[in-house]
């Protein structure tokens, strides 16, 4: 005979299970390098938003750098020039400066 008898592979539960574990590690490192740093800046920025003071210089998402003037619950007035205020939303806040960093001109 030409061709050799085929036989069913014997397959224990222990492999079934051993397949599993690379999957697994896979979701944890996911885990540890991508969801939980992000989940810890949002914390920071939330904080961050929550503690900003009249007097706070701040620059927003879009990269203008201002003064704050006034706050209210969502909303934040801008000066970003000698008596030009705008108004953003307090979300749009991307980080806090150092005082003194915006020169006046």
């Amino acid at each position: 005979m030409l061709i050799s008898s085929a036989y069913a592979a014997t397959g224990s539960a222990a492999s079934d299970w051993t397949s599993f574990v690379p999957m697994i590690v896979i979701f944890v490192l996911f885990y540890f390098m991508l969801v939980r740093p992000q989940m810890k800046q949002a914390k920071e920025q939330r904080e961050m938003i929550a503690a900003l003071q009249k007097g706070d210089e701040v620059v927003t998402s879009s990269g203008i750098l201002g003064k704050v003037t006034k706050i209210s619950d969502t909303v934040i007035s801008l000066e970003i020039a000698t008596a030009i205020v705008i108004n953003i939303q307090k979300t749009a806040v991307q980080a806090k400066l150092e005082k003194g960093t915006i020169k006046p001109a």
